[in-house]
């Protein structure tokens, strides 16, 4: 797609943000919004792998094949001992070797997440969802190991090749893909044609609620910043943003690589795509590695990683849970989310499970 423009001068605007280092400023909530997940992810994985067995068990030594795969912080027996109100353990028989299982509670929560899943309103949310998430790539393809890292973020259901792809022909095939690193072939999610209606993004959307219209939109979309107490900006990289937020907003679903890449228009660009993405994901945040991994499949790796870090009142790296991760400020108040997607809710109830002593 050909990016038109009535202002060239303000598109190639050249870049102005030059050796001046952010500082990262610890912010204790959206900290303890990341804390609060502590092994959820893998408490997920784990009862997804015993939901697939036939039996709806497995066998100790077989879960604890999984430890490394589904990246268990301990053993799996201690993992399945911690969290006793979500999983427990049997003797099947004499001799036999102890198996492990849902609890009654963990398995009713399950039924009700299904629910969510089938939900014709959280079906199109997700399969709209991910359109979007094709469309962002620019090519419409993506290889299917990178919609594996963003599953969780995307809340797609465990199985979604076979439960939810399959039934949308008319949005996704999968195809083939030359890996350009080794040149193997790897299998890839299509979109089969461009959705115009769903080309629009989350920020825009905002805008034309409050009238702006045409061209006019490009010059009046500045982001959300929300600063942490305390925190306050050097002069000069205050009056750089303040500059920066002025420039035109290019959609992140429109072609920008024409811009300049030391730029601070595509800069701005590079910004709306993360800031799209993002808010894609239930939780509208994710591990820094899943975000470059994406940005790795559009040659904007090293974009994103500069973004991120010369923009922290619209992302916030946290620390914390033995990796990084990067969360939409604007989405939260304190540590808890502005809007919650239904399957949030239910992780939450997860959580709740996993607390109990």
């Amino acid at each position: 797609m050909a990016l038109s423009c009535k202002h060239p001068h303000l598109f190639n605007h050249i870049r102005t943000f030059v050796n001046v280092k952010v500082k990262w400023v610890q912010d204790p909530y959206l900290d303890n919004a990341v804390l609060k997940e502590k092994d959820l992810k893998q408490t997920i994985s784990l009862r997804n792998q015993i939901i697939s067995s036939p039996s709806k068990s497995l066998s100790i030594y077989t879960a604890s094949q999984l430890k490394a795969s589904l990246n268990l912080p301990t053993t799996t027996t201690k993992f399945v001992d911690k969290y006793h109100c979500v999983f427990s353990q049997f003797q099947p028989g004499p001799g036999l070797p102890p198996v492990v299982k849902l609890t009654p509670l963990a398995l009713s929560l399950h039924k009700e997440e299904m629910a969510v899943h089938n939900s014709p309103i959280n079906r199109e949310d997700t399969v709209q969802r991910l359109a979007r998430l094709l469309m962002l790539a620019g090519m419409s393809k993506l290889p299917l190991y990178v919609i594996e890292k963003l599953k969780w973020d995307m809340g797609l259901p465990h199985d979604y090749v076979t439960t939810l792809l399959a039934e949308y022909p008319d949005y996704f095939d999968v195809c083939v893909v030359e890996d350009p690193s080794s040149g193997k072939e790897l299998l890839a999610l299509e979109l089969v044609s461009w959705k115009k209606e769903l080309s629009v993004s989350e920020i825009e959307k905002r805008a034309i609620s409050l009238g702006y219209s045409g061209d006019k939109r490009r010059h009046d979309i500045a982001f959300p910043i929300f600063l942490p107490k305390g925190f306050d900006l050097e002069k000069r990289v205050k009056t750089w943003v303040e500059n920066w937020q002025k420039l035109p907003y290019v959609s992140p679903y429109e072609d920008a690589f024409h811009l300049d890449s030391n730029s601070d228009q595509a800069e701005k660009w590079t910004v709306a795509i993360l800031h799209e993405l993002l808010s894609l994901f239930v939780s509208k945040k994710t591990e820094r590695d899943n975000l470059l991994c994406f940005g790795e499949c559009l040659g904007l790796a090293l974009r994103f990683k500069k973004a991120l870090v010369h923009h922290p009142g619209i992302f916030y790296i946290s620390n914390k849970i033995r990796t990084q991760t990067v969360v939409l400020r604007e989405a939260y108040r304190k540590d808890f989310l502005v809007k919650n997607h239904p399957l949030v809710g239910m992780r939450y109830w997860y959580i709740n499970l996993m607390n109990k002593t």
